[in-house]
């Protein structure tokens, strides 16, 4: 089969898959769009996904944690009153075909998108979740890991995170991310890599795009969800695997910015992050200023499993299979 990835100029490996599901069918990538008039993009009402697959040790593809992500994404629908039109396995099914007919053979990222798109007939205009049609889409792209394992640096945001009265933290809605975008830019204006966004109590909630992670006073910790953030899937794995691994429970309580100042290892997770270390924040070096002995351990362990080659894990794992299959 022919691979339908595009390929940048002058590279040897696919970048972007040059098909999508749209509309409850699979179609060029170039069709899969949508009119100005859509309400999502009006008024960001739509919700979506980050997904991984990774090429595993046999060369195979394999998706990882896909049931779990689909899972969230529905619950994140119907916060919005969005039907996807389908359950998680079949989502996981519409995904593996995709990156089968694609004929993906490196790292992928999957991003599925559910959204509201027009105003039915006999709803008036305005802002609303009823009356209103739904619609899924489905792409992927070719990401390998692109975090600096040798660690970055962070700033504390001056934009809080929102509660979770005002929005719904706990859902991946695209309106949502305004705020860690405005995070996101402040910190690398003022020449960091990203942002760690407290809540509205003053208390540590997530990075713009991932979990946070200390250790303090030797303990692993990690905000619970009562501090306004997303749970995260790669969150749920690292305390897995750092109690089932290293034998080390993660302890979930608040942390003020005055534990990050004092912590030993500070690291970020999320499924385009993986595990990151946080080696400087607002200008002050964590621990030595270098990645932390159980943040380089995870990282270690994260990258077994997710590749296979961690025999106790391959419940996590959705092989994609090849297009003959």
């Amino acid at each position: 089969m022919t691979s339908a990835v595009a390929a940048e100029p002058g590279a040897t490996t696919p970048v972007i898959a040059a098909l999508a599901y749209h509309d409850g069918q699979f179609v060029p990538l170039e069709q899969a769009q949508v009119p100005v008039s859509t309400q999502a993009l009006q008024y960001g009402t739509g919700v979506f996904e980050g997904i991984r697959a990774y090429v595993q040790a046999d060369g195979g593809l394999a998706v990882f944690r896909g049931h779990d992500h689909y899972l969230r994404f529905l619950r994140s629908a119907r916060t919005l009153r969005i039907d996807v039109g389908l359950d998680a396995e079949h989502l996981c099914e519409v995904t593996a075909e995709l990156l089968r007919r694609t004929g993906a053979t490196t790292d992928m990222y999957v991003r599925p998108l559910a959204y509201k798109r027009a105003l039915l007939p006999g709803t008036p205009p305005g802002v609303q979740l009823t009356g209103v049609s739904d619609a899924l889409s489905i792409n992927a792209f070719r990401m390998g890991s692109y975090s600096d394992r040798g660690g970055i640096r962070v700033a504390i945001s001056s934009w809080r995170r929102p509660q979770s009265a005002v929005l719904p933290v706990r859902a991946k809605v695209t309106g949502g991310y305004v705020n860690n975008a405005l995070a996101v830019d402040e910190a690398r204006a003022a020449g960091y890599d990203d942002a760690i966004l407290l809540n509205s109590r003053g208390q540590v909630a997530e990075a713009s795009t991932s979990n946070v992670f200390a250790v303090v006073r030797g303990r692993l910790v990690t905000p619970p969800v009562t501090a306004d953030l997303l749970e995260g899937i790669t969150r749920d794995t690292v305390v897995t695997l750092a109690a089932d691994l290293l034998d080390v429970d993660t302890a979930f309580h608040d942390l003020g910015r005055d534990d990050l100042c004092d912590a030993e290892e500070v690291f970020l997770t999320g499924t385009g992050a993986e595990i990151v270390p946080v080696t400087e924040i607002g200008g002050r070096p964590v621990g030595d200023g270098v990645p932390g002995p159980l943040t380089t351990a995870l990282t270690t362990a994260y990258s077994e499993v997710v590749r296979g080659k961690d025999q106790r894990y391959q419940h996590w794992l959705q092989p994609v299979g090849s297009a003959t299959d």
